[in-house]
């Protein structure tokens, strides 16, 4: 399902950088700029520009104690006896005199930062013009000094015309999505710019107004999916050649290490974008949506959906206040399996697996057996039945069992997956729905200690 409300509130309140961070770093960016103008500085000053995501308006909100950066370019007129690495040095030199800034300065490559306290901080890269022809722009790298051919703003107006195709601003919300996807995930790496670029790389002039950018999911969808299918025809590092600067490989940060790796989470999260696009039932599509942006996603109605009982009692017609029964496991005591919602083994807050599906023919049946104990150490009292009601206090070891009743062997991982459900577990904040490991030989021992109807996955 698309959810449309749910990707617009994820986005304004877990994805795009706020209002008051952006209106700080306006301030922060606009006190620089006179501080620049005002320093020792000897290189003329042409203009001021916004570069990389604060230009592309992909910036995104950092995690928590992470930073926010924005790249300011200064475009300024060769200076005949200068070397690249003094353009840098002599802005930080400068800067550094400047009380303000003067403890909050940092040189790197291509620029000078300032850091500040809080969570951000501004990266002030000189670009120099029309050095050896009109119409030449060069940033200067210090560690080698020497001066690099660049376009910014051509790569600026590349971004926004291939945005204007897509439509909505879909290709910005897109790249800010799976930024935040990058940042949360942590387990593959593609800087912005380039990660920008192998988007943009997949808008064609005929996706004008076209169904495959109907809206934010289905471009999510239509992107993911063909930057895929990029990345699978090409298993070697592939020249990723600047759109507007045929000498840039912007792609020269990757090893073949790293680009397999990148292209094999790109594979692995288009299918779990498929799957949560295509999903119809809501709870359903919520978890899974839930697998690939984490529980921030849909988060409020994950949590309401956790209140099992009062959920029945609003589709029951009210039971509990009719008082026929208390609640869910009173019901189930009373009528069995058929009390139980359909919805129940698909409440939004249960992980999804986030491992490959095995192909058919591989997949196998696993039963369960369960026995009751008086403490974990303890010995077994009795065999547990699924929907018999058991009391507080007590263990139960689950056991995984193949189709003949054996225990699988050891060259098998079972996995658990523990959820509960009701009223005293959400008020513990207990739902669960992760998966856990074997405690010993495919078994898992668990604790029985609030009212409600959970369940037990091998």
């Amino acid at each position: 399902m698309k959810l449309h409300d749910h990707f617009r509130t994820f986005l304004e309140d877990f994805v795009n950088l706020n209002a008051t961070r952006l209106d700080l770093l306006e301030n922060s960016i606009e006190a620089v700029k006179t501080a620049v103008k005002a320093s020792s500085w000897e290189a003329k000053i042409i203009d001021f520009a916004p570069q990389g995501s604060w230009a592309h308006k992909t910036i995104i909100k950092p995690l928590p104690d992470k930073e926010f950066d924005a790249d300011l370019l200064v475009f300024v007129e060769a200076k005949e006896d200068w070397t690249a690495k003094e353009y840098v040095n002599k802005l930080a030199n400068a800067l550094e005199a400047n009380a303000t800034y003067a403890d909050k300065i940092r040189r790197y490559s291509h620029c000078v930062t300032i850091e500040y306290a809080c969570d951000r901080r501004i990266d002030i890269a000189p670009c120099v013009v029309d050095r050896t022809y009109r119409g030449q722009y060069e940033v200067c790298n210090r560690g080698t000094d020497m001066f690099e051919q660049s376009a910014p703003k051509a790569y600026t107006d590349w971004v926004i015309q291939k945005n204007s195709i897509a439509g909505g601003n879909d290709l910005k919300k897109v790249t800010r999505l799976l930024k935040y996807l990058r940042d949360i995930k942590t387990n593959f790496t593609c800087p912005s710019f380039l990660f920008t670029t192998l988007l943009g790389m997949q808008i064609y002039s005929s996706d004008k107004d076209s169904s495959a950018f109907a809206d934010l999911p289905t471009s999510l969808k239509t992107l993911v999916g063909r930057l895929d299918d990029w990345l699978q025809a090409r298993p070697n590092v592939p020249h990723v050649s600047n759109p507007v600067l045929a000498t840039e490989n912007q792609s020269r940060g990757w090893n073949e290490s790293t680009y397999s790796n990148f292209r094999d989470k790109i594979n692995l999260y288009r299918g779990w974008i498929d799957d949560a696009y295509d999903e119809t039932d809501r709870d359903e599509s919520i978890g899974k949506w839930q697998r690939v942006f984490g529980d921030n996603f849909a988060a409020g109605e994950a949590k309401e959906s956790a209140r099992i009982s009062e959920a029945v009692a609003r589709e029951d017609g009210a039971i509990v206040v009719a008082g026929q029964y208390q609640d869910l496991v009173q019901k189930v005591i009373a009528i069995g399996g058929r009390a139980l919602p359909a919805r129940l083994t698909k409440l939004p807050y249960i992980n999804r697996p986030k491992w490959r599906r095995a192909a058919q023919q591989s997949q196998l049946t696993v039963n369960i057996i369960a026995a009751l104990y008086p403490s974990e150490y303890g010995q077994p009292i009795c065999a547990v039945q699924s929907l018999d009601p058991l009391k507080s206090g007590y263990w139960v070891k689950f056991t995984a069992m193949n189709v003949t009743g054996v225990p699988f062997p050891p060259d098998y991982i079972v996995k658990w997956r523990i959820t509960n459900t009701d009223k005293a577990a959400y008020d513990a904040q207990q739902l669960r729905g992760d998966f856990y490991d074997s405690d010993k030989g495919g078994s898992r021992m668990e604790h029985l200690s609030y009212r409600g109807v959970h369940f037990v996955e091998a």
